[in-house]
Order: C-alpha cells, then structure tokens, then sequence
C-alpha cells in the first residue's frame, strides 16, 4: 500500500510538471473523465490529479456517485451527462427526470459545481426523437426543487459530422437532421448552449489530400477565406465551430452559444495519429482558447469558448478504431504522454 500511494504521489508531481497549472477564476478549458477502462485509477485519485494540475473543467459521461462524491467542493466546473439509455425514458416518464434529479442533482449541488447537464451524447436513431422532451422534463424536475436558478443548464451533446452538412465554406453551416431545428430552438428559449463535439483529426483522415495537417493541428502559416463573407480562418478547429454558429443561425436559434464538449487529436493508432500531432493539437487549441494567437472565440462569434478535451487517460475497453483507445493526455498510471502548458 505504501509503494502505491509512492507511485501516485510520484505520477501527480510528473503531471504537475507537465502540465502547469490553470488560475482557477477564469474557466475556458476543461478535460473529459471517460471511464472505459479496467486499469483507471480510482475517482478520488483523478479528480485530485485535475485539481493538482489546475484543469478546472471536467466531463463525467455518467451519473456515477463515487466520482460526484469526489467533486464536492473540488472548485472544478462539471459537465454531467445522463447517458444515452435515459433519453427516452426521460422524455416519456417526467418521474424518471425527478427520480434522477434527486439522486445525482440535489445530494451534490452547489458543492459539485454543476454546469451544464448533457441529455445524450451523440444521440442517434429513433431516440432523436425524444431529446427535446427529455430537456424539457428534465428542466421541470430541476425547476420543481429549485436548483434552476443557481444556473445549471440542461442540453445535450452532438456530433459535428452527426448534425453538420454543409460545412465548407463555414457560413454555409446547415443542421442536416430536422429535429437539431426543434432541438436549437428550445435552447434558446432555456438560454442553454449547445454541445457540440468537434473533432479536425476525423476530417483530415478522412480527406488528407485536401486538408493540411498544419491547419488542422493549429500550426501557423496557412489561412482560409470564407468566399461568402470574407472571414478568414487560421485553424479548421474555428471553421467547424463556425460552421455550427450558422447552421444555428439558419434554424432560427442564432442566440444559441457552443461549449465544445470534446475535441482532441489520438497519440497512436491510426493515420495521423502520433504523440507529437496530438501535442500539436492540444498545446494549439489551449493557446487559441486562452487568446495566446489572437482575440478568442472564432471569426464568426469573438468571446470565451468553453472547450473540453479528450480526455484525461486512454481507455482500453473502448470500441471501434484503434484511435478510440489513444486519445488520452495520460496513460492510466497517471504520466503525462508530452509536455502541455495550460497557464494563461
């Protein structure tokens, strides 16, 4: 027990001194917690490996007590998502929306800063249907025992290549499913923002030959004009935000802000994926988050973008391509893969 906890102590001083620590009062950059794995460290463990490292934001993909119990008075900004089995339910049973909302809500709020509540992560098929209404039911709960008013905010997670259809040039940014329409518009009638999952790596493996990696990994030297209203775009992160910033003006909800519930680049496992294109990636999205290249925000909407990236450990019990499992800032002993400067 006493090498284990020698072993800890020593990962969290490898972190802090890979990673500098964020001042805590301004929040722009959060790290998401995924938990598909066999060999994490257990919850109390990382969440004070986020608070040693000062990451102040986290996203916990599932209603998990031990991880809530571990954020009390953490100072950390949470994104809480439902999971995608509670969608349905939710929507079809407002009991259900109170039974959670007095389980994982009430016990933990304030002391687990509760910032937005995600209905869904890239939410798909018939169950699409049911999101607007669960948000809905969901609210009701929350506004029955009075936690609405301390600011919590209830959306849901999209995909960017699940919703987006027109992408290029980015003002013409349309939601390709009818129901984003219902979804934009009831959340700018709640004043929520939307979240929204914007990954460049996807798209420049899927289109090499026309996307550059530089572009894509925040490198200087290369810029885009926008032909239909002159904006020019210096990464492709921007130019995906923006191009949901339109898709939501377009559906009549162009009040609606984004948090980016997770971007990241794999360290292994598939083309352009690579330990030093993901410190590329993630050291340029944090000097744009923080405005170390420039105003912040993106062409279209200047301001604080809330970003989150993926995610704190690899997670070997993920699906899907090798990349799935690699994109992780940390193995799951705790050290840090490269070198990230978070201080602003």
């Amino acid at each position: 027990m006493a090498r284990q906890r020698a072993a800890s102590m020593l990962a969290v001083a490898l972190l802090v001194g890979a990673f500098a620590s964020i001042p805590t009062a301004v929040q722009s950059m959060g790290v998401c917690y995924g938990t598909q794995g066999n060999n994490l460290p257990p919850s109390s463990q990382v969440v004070q490996l986020y608070k040693s490292t000062g990451i102040d934001g986290i996203r916990v993909y599932s209603a998990n007590k031990a991880i809530l119990d571990a954020l009390r008075d953490s100072g950390r900004g949470v994104i809480l998502d439902t999971g995608n089995d509670k969608v349905c339910e939710f929507a079809c049973n407002p009991a259900s929306a109170a039974a959670w909302v007095r389980d994982y809500v009430r016990p933990y709020y304030p002391a687990v800063d509760i910032l937005q509540i995600a209905v869904g992560n890239e939410v798909q098929g018939g169950a699409t249907h049911c999101i607007v209404q669960a948000i809905r039911n969901l609210n009701a709960a929350l506004a029955a025992d009075g936690l609405l008013g301390g600011g919590i905010k209830v959306s849901t997670a999209v995909s960017f290549f699940g919703v987006i259809g027109n992408a290029y040039p980015p003002s013409s940014g349309v939601f390709r499913e009818w129901y984003m329409t219902d979804v934009a518009r009831y959340l700018a009638s709640t004043g929520a923002p939307l979240l929204a999952n914007v990954y460049p790596y996807f798209w420049y493996r899927d289109d090499p030959h026309r996307i550059n990696l530089g572009f894509a990994t925040f490198q200087p030297g290369m810029s885009v004009r926008d032909f239909c209203n002159g904006l020019v775009y210096h990464n492709l992160f921007d130019a995906m935000v923006d191009a949901i910033y339109a898709a939501l003006e377009k559906a009549g909800a162009g009040s609606v802000g984004i948090v980016v519930s997770e971007t990241g680049w794999p360290s292994a496992g598939g083309f352009g994926a690579s330990v030093e294109n993901a410190r590329r990636y993630n050291q340029g999205l944090i000097n744009h988050i923080h405005g170390r290249d420039g105003p912040q925000g993106t062409p279209r909407k200047h301001g604080r973008l809330f970003t989150y990236i993926y995610a704190i450990f690899n997670e070997n019990q993920k699906t899907g391509d090798a990349t799935e499992r690699n994109f992780g800032l940390c193995y799951c002993n705790e050290k840090p893969k490269y070198y990230l400067n978070f201080t602003y």
